[in-house]
């Protein structure tokens, strides 16, 4: 059995990958981690949704999509996918 990513390791990945947040923006994150009372791989899911969209991190967005999928009861992470298909944020 595969195991989950964590989220300190995502962003451990993307810094491997060349992107650079601040403090303040991964404060930012774990504060919407936190309000949304979110799983790790939710999280993971609103930072990916919102770097392909935006093509930066916008806290506002990111923090919009994790409400979004706790108003709609999306609980993991192909079904948030789906969700950001379906309302036209991903091809």
């Amino acid at each position: 059995m595969e195991k989950e990513q964590t989220l300190a390791d995502y962003l451990l990945e993307l810094e491997g990958k060349g992107f650079r947040f601040s403090d303040d923006t991964i404060s930012f994150i774990y504060f919407g981690k936190r309000s949304t009372e979110a799983a790790d791989s939710l999280v993971i899911t609103a930072v990916d949704i919102t770097l392909k969209v935006q093509r930066e991190f916008d806290g506002s967005f990111f923090l919009s999509l994790l409400e979004w999928f706790k108003e709609k009861g999306i609980g993991d992470q192909q079904a948030a996918m789906r969700f950001a298909r379906s309302a036209g944020l991903l091809e």
